[in-house]
């Protein structure tokens, strides 16, 4: 609470720009660097306004209510001081401000006054040059994104997910730019979306591998039970995958389908593809588990048929060596009169009713699929 009342009293008017304080975008920068501020910019027209390279926050807003426009300005994991200013200066509600800092959010989109306020989790899949137990198969990060009628401000977490490339295709496409924050926004959910897309791809393969390992023939396998701690790490990963794209379908779908003042309506209409694209890749994700589910119960089938067949070949051995050791054990025993002593071959002949009984319970055994 005490969090919350401090981020309430940083977005009051009487303290708006009195103690704000930007470090300067460096358009060089790494996005690893000690500054949040990661770009910085103001857009006319659908063109990025010249002589805006080295824009702090407050100074892109001062050039957008003089001249028009909007200010696109990206953060990477700022922290709460870092932030602060940049809250102040454009009115965040202190509930999206603590959200966008900590992260670790649900996808979700929340309207507080005159800014939208979206979070996407983003998935990226990790290369592997072979499916383990132990792999890591998708790496999580989030944007949060606060649009406004004259700004968009990103926020990112995570080591992954970039949007320098998003922003400079959309500077190429002035025409899409030119419609203002909802077309950044839009863009965003695109992005993260066909990201989605290429993850289901690159997972679809790596279930194909189990599901190939696992109905193999026998002696194709690797060593029993690996396939199973495979299928439970691929679940694993698919539930954070699913987590990632379930709770995104109601926010696309109140994008793409209810009048918003802050969304263009032409912009609108490209949400309904998101939407579109997002709902395939929720259909994919629930199929990826159900088959998993489907692949596991056939792979502990396997193994208990395979314990099956090891207890029935146990078992089939030592019905055989009972034949031996029942007969040797007679002669063992300590009787006065031992039978077939005096016979000539009776030694042989032991051996050979052996021979020929354990023969005709192997035979049996081996028609029967018992060995």
């Amino acid at each position: 609470m005490s969090m919350i009342r401090d981020l309430r009293a940083a977005v009051r008017p009487s303290l708006r720009k009195s103690s704000v304080v930007y470090s300067n975008y460096d358009a060089t920068r790494d996005p690893s660097a000690s500054s949040a501020v990661v770009d910085c910019a103001v857009y006319r027209d659908g063109r990025r306004a010249r002589g805006a390279e080295h824009l702090t926050p407050h100074e892109a807003m001062t050039r957008v209510r003089e001249d028009g426009g909007f200010a696109w300005i990206g953060l990477h994991e700022p922290t709460e001081a870092e932030f602060a200013g940049i809250a102040a200066e454009f009115g965040l509600h202190p509930l999206a401000v603590e959200d966008a800092v900590h992260a670790h959010q649900r996808p979700k989109l929340e309207r507080y006054d005159d800014t939208l306020f979206t979070v996407f989790k983003t998935i990226h899949y990790v290369d592997h040059a072979e499916l383990t137990a132990t792999s890591e198969v998708v790496e999580t990060g989030e944007v949060m994104c606060f649009t406004g009628q004259d700004f968009v401000i990103t926020v990112r977490h995570g080591g992954k997910g970039s949007l320098r490339a998003l922003r400079h295709r959309l500077q190429d496409d002035p025409e899409l730019l030119a419609k203002g924050p909802s077309s950044v926004l839009h863009s965003i959910a695109d992005h993260v979306v066909d990201g989605y897309i290429a993850v289901a791809a690159a997972m679809q393969d790596d279930i194909d591998e189990v599901e190939i390992d696992v109905f193999s023939a026998p002696d194709k396998r690797g060593p029993r039970g690996s396939d199973a701690g495979r299928i439970y790490q691929l679940k694993r990963e698919v539930l954070e995958f699913k987590r990632a794209v379930s709770p995104l379908l109601r926010p696309m779908q109140q994008l793409s389908e209810r009048p918003m003042r802050l969304i263009d309506p032409d912009i609108q209409k490209y949400f309904r593809d998101v939407a579109d694209h997002l709902a395939r890749v929720h259909e994919q994700v629930i199929g990826f588990d159900e088959l998993l589910n489907s692949i596991l119960q056939a792979n502990l089938a396997q193994a208990t048929v395979a314990q099956n067949e090891d207890m029935r070949k146990i078992t089939s051995w030592a019905a055989i060596i009972a034949v031996p050791t029942m007969i040797c054990g007679v002669y063992g025993m300590n009787f006065e009169h031992m039978p077939e002593l005096k016979w000539q071959y009776g030694y042989e002949l032991v051996l050979a009713s052996i021979a020929v009984v354990c023969f005709g319970i192997h035979r049996t055994l081996k028609r029967n699929g018992w060995l």
